[in-house]
């Protein structure tokens, strides 16, 4: 059976929180759940170093501006290992080429985590955090369940991402302007803080 549909689901999880998808593959396979996990997900380095970040990136992702933060220092990072992931599970069944899966997996993690920053940089021009803790307490549950079940239906999960990643996207352009306009009215108030300071002169 070709594991493309695992790949482009691994992918798109991977732009969202590529500590989860490390973290629940290599259990998956480690607790025999799967067989279609590498091994290397599955050693006690990778595991350990996986649940570190997750519970790092749990917390940041919570918060107002750190969690745009985090998502700026991930832009390389989350689709990297959506193209690890993808040739490692390439390599591992032999149905798919490791340089065509990690494509997969890389773009399809770049895509997802465009969405995600785009996202979260929206939410952040609203002043209360409620809308972050829900918006990242409903990624978490996402990825966990979308990779969770792709490990019985794959096909059906790819489906299932493809569906959302195409959403994500089109929600993105509608979000463009709104980020646009908070990063001006930033901006302003950042130059109105430096004249202020100016005029007020040295104590």
């Amino acid at each position: 059976m070709s594991v493309l549909p695992l790949v482009f689901t691994s992918g798109w999880a991977s732009g969202v929180n590529a500590y989860a998808v490390v973290l629940l593959l290599g259990l998956f396979g480690l607790t025999g759940v799967s067989d279609d996990v590498p091994q290397t997900l599955q050693r006690p380095e990778v595991l350990i170093a996986a649940g570190v970040l997750f519970l790092l990136e749990t917390v940041a992702d919570k918060i107002p501006y750190v969690d745009s933060v985090w998502d700026s220092a991930h832009t390389v990072i989350r689709p990297l290992a959506g193209a690890w992931v993808g040739a490692l599970l390439a390599g591992h069944s032999g149905s798919l080429s490791d340089v065509a899966a990690g494509l997969v997996g890389g773009s399809t993690a770049l895509a997802s985590h465009a969405v995600k920053a785009g996202t979260r940089m929206a939410v952040n021009t609203s002043p209360e955090p409620v809308s972050n803790i829900v918006l990242s307490l409903a990624e978490d549950l996402g990825v966990g369940g979308i990779v969770s079940f792709a490990m019985f239906h794959p096909e059906a999960a790819a489906i299932i991402c493809a569906v959302l990643l195409v959403s994500g996207l089109v929600v993105l352009v509608f979000l463009i302007s709104r980020i646009r306009r908070f990063l001006r009215r930033r901006a302003q108030r950042l130059e109105e803080r430096r004249m202020a300071s100016r005029i007020q002169g040295p104590p």
